[in-house]
């Protein structure tokens, strides 16, 4: 296995960290090498603005449900899909914007996505570690005015860098067979590679947690999935111009 597959392989989301200082060199080549991520048709339909004022990032880690390492982290940075970029350039050819449309809110979105994990990438190879923060998610319209975004911009995620004070374990992941196909879905066998999954998830969790924590994956799924998540994201994506049509 090469460098590359055990820095992919060895990933964790890291919560504490030091105070040791993230550079502005480093996070400017993180995000070069955000960048250089795949991007549909070369839209590059990603904003990522570093937050450094400490009171904008309280109320951030207010916003994101208290998360205290959105506020404590070597650097925070606020991943936005954006169309307005691509708005402002097609205006300027003396075209006019195509609102609302879903394909362009999934290219947007997907960029975003793409650019940040290969953030988290370039920052695990120079020692630092990251975590995501979806949690901006809970109150989209207090961080969207907190930071200025325009209309044709939302915030995906945040995502904390810092060096480590911290050592967890890497989480397990499903088996393969449960999510490699070959020429159809992998339907045969799912219920079998879950119920294997759900023991060893178990085991994780309670030494993870010290034994506090009983639970599984097919349990946490439950919690996840089994409720509404966010409903107020589909109001607040149609005011900021992302209707779905």
């Amino acid at each position: 296995m090469n460098e590359t597959l055990r820095l992919l392989r060895a990933h964790r989301s890291i919560r504490k960290f030091t105070s040791e200082t993230v550079t502005d060199a480093q996070v400017s080549e993180i995000v070069r090498c955000g960048q250089a991520a795949a991007t549909s048709s070369n839209i590059q339909a990603v904003t990522v603005i570093r937050v450094r004022d400490a009171a904008k990032r309280e109320r951030l880690a207010e916003f994101a449900g208290n998360q205290a390492h959105v506020a404590s982290a070597g650097a925070f940075l606020v991943i936005c899909a954006d169309l307005n970029r691509a708005r402002l350039a097609c205006e300027g050819q003396g075209g006019t914007f195509c609102e609302g449309m879903t394909e362009h809110f999934i290219l947007a979105t997907v960029d975003a996505a793409l650019l940040a994990q290969n953030c988290v990438v370039a920052a695990e190879s120079m020692g630092l570690g990251a975590c995501y923060i979806g949690g901006l998610r809970n109150n989209p319209q207090a961080v969207s005015d907190l930071l200025a975004l325009p209309r044709q911009v939302y915030p995906v995620f945040g995502l904390c860098l810092g060096h480590p004070d911290q050592n967890p374990a890497v989480k397990p992941r499903l088996p393969l067979a449960a999510v490699l196909g070959e020429d159809v879905y992998p339907g045969a066998g799912q219920a079998e590679a879950i119920a294997a999954y759900d023991e060893e998830m178990r085991a994780y969790y309670r030494e993870r947690s010290g034994g506090a924590k009983d639970s599984t994956w097919s349990l946490e799924m439950k919690a996840l999935v089994g409720r509404e998540a966010r409903p107020h994201m589909r109001g607040f994506l149609a005011d900021r111009g992302f209707t779905m049509m």
